[in-house]
């Protein structure tokens, strides 16, 4: 199986990634809402992880923010009970939540379809999907490292555009699954880094060329989410050592 991290040296620690990952949901939730458009503060997605609605924002941004808190929690109890695996119907099923009320068809592969703004490319006919998800799962594989292989994950789910909408949450959402699943901490792509992002994400849609990609989604972990995957764990205190 194809769970090491070869580029920082990370141990695998469901744990500890879960932990760090659901601490930061808040922010996951923000960043990934004000990616689409949709300008809501850290206090303000705060207040509706807390169950409160929002003042001055239209029922919809708060609908397409609730989906995506619903989707992370859903995420995180699939990765605790080991539950969550790199295949059609979990992709289903998750988008089931994150494009509820806001794809034209939530819960499967798009059946029409699709352009991107921006962009000439033309993503793969409806008929393709099915086949072209397995052919994804089957060349993961290849890969030896884990943020590699979760990385490709994202990119070709965002490149082939499986749905009707939300791509691009869809392919961050099963890429930090199989990290979670793993043992390792999930990628945000942080708000301030939006320009850069769609930028590189235009150019690699014709091309197809993951490398820039890889480098800047792996620029956006947090050093210190590194640093404490690479802590010693805590040693249980000897309640028979003299002096105790």
């Amino acid at each position: 199986m194809n769970d090491n991290d070869t580029r920082w040296g990370m141990g695998a620690d469901k744990s500890k990634a879960l932990m760090l990952a659901k601490r930061q949901l808040p922010e996951l939730v923000c960043d990934a809402v004000n990616l689409e458009g949709i300008n809501m503060t850290l206090p303000e997605i705060q207040a509706l992880v807390d169950g409160n609605a929002l003042a001055g924002h239209t029922l919809s941004d708060q609908q397409i923010a609730m989906n995506q808190i619903e989707a992370w929690r859903q995420l995180f109890r699939w990765v605790e009970n080991n539950q969550f695996l790199l295949t059609a119907e979990t992709a289903y099923r998750l988008h089931a939540v994150a494009g509820k009320d806001e794809a034209l068809e939530s819960g499967v592969f798009r059946s029409g379809s699709v352009t991107i703004a921006g962009t000439d490319y033309m993503p793969p006919g409806a008929d393709q999907l099915p086949g072209l998800f397995e052919q994804m799962v089957e060349a993961s594989w290849a890969y030896k490292d884990i943020y590699d292989r979760a990385i490709h994950v994202f990119l070709t789910m965002a490149r082939r555009q499986f749905f009707y909408d939300v791509n691009k949450r869809m392919g961050r959402f099963m890429m930090n699954g199989l990290l979670l699943q793993a043992g390792f901490p999930a990628i945000n792509v942080p708000a301030k880094r939006q320009l850069e992002f769609n930028q590189l994400m235009l150019t690699f849609y014709p091309s197809g060329d993951q490398e820039p990609m890889n480098r800047f989604l792996r620029s956006c972990l947090d050093d210190r989410v590194i640093r404490i995957m690479k802590e010693e764990p805590l040693k249980p205190a000897n309640k028979h050592a003299p002096g105790v």
